[in-house]
């Protein structure tokens, strides 16, 4: 059996591929290739007028890439709407890996000192492979996800991978289209360069779009 490297999964992403775990109590880890393929087209991201509104309020504090292992733990933690997960102890170990070469990110949010929320993902090129997100207090994983969509936006990059589709998502604009057409896009993305997260990130790029679009016209 071929070891599982951090290496191995870059090349894994690059062609498509991504690695779940069947539960968290078991060692193995299988690769997935689906058809159709969900994503989260940047161009088009909405976001609900009622979580708008909670972000211009500022209650939640967010950083990038300062609690990652916080971040996935939460992910990975049983509750009764996560009554399963596909984090095992092997997936942390290797995206802690991946963190550390500076691949793998993670956003935090923040309230009262706590972490409440967050979400995690690999970024190559100008391609970023979300990965799992979780919430303590309401709505604090959206706000995470409104966050990096608008550092994505920001840094130009131009696939934003959510693996599958899902009510939650779907709230955000998340479509599924085949995995052909997935493989051509993220072709194109890997070979651009970008960086994450943007140096000084702007809520603006998805809160007021219309004034970038104005700019660049």
């Amino acid at each position: 059996m071929t070891k599982i490297t951090p290496e191995l999964l870059i090349e894994a992403y690059k062609i498509g591929v991504f690695p779940m775990a069947k539960s968290q109590s078991d060692p193995t880890i299988e690769f997935f290739d689906p058809d159709p393929r969900g994503i989260i087209p940047l161009e088009t991201f909405h976001i609900p007028r009622s979580l708008r509104k909670l972000i211009r309020k500022g209650i939640f504090k967010v950083t990038y890439n300062t609690a990652f292992q916080n971040v996935i733990q939460g992910c990975s933690q049983l509750s009764r709407n996560r009554p399963t997960t596909w984090i095992n102890h092997e997936i942390k170990t290797l995206y802690q890996q991946l963190f550390e070469k500076g691949y793998c990110h993670s956003i935090e949010i923040w309230h009262d000192r706590n972490i409440v929320g967050g979400l995690y993902g690999v970024s190559i090129g100008a391609a970023f492979f979300g990965e799992s997100m979780f919430s303590l207090k309401s709505n604090a994983s959206k706000v995470a996800l409104v966050h990096l969509v608008a550092s994505l936006k920001q840094e130009e990059f131009v696939l934003l991978d959510s693996q599958f589709t899902n009510e939650h998502l779907v709230q955000f604009g998340a479509i599924n289209i085949s995995r052909a057409d997935y493989k051509k896009r993220l072709s194109l993305a890997i070979n651009l360069k970008t960086t994450f997260p943007a140096r000084t990130p702007d809520l603006n790029y998805v809160l007021e779009p219309e004034h970038f679009k104005t700019q660049t016209s």
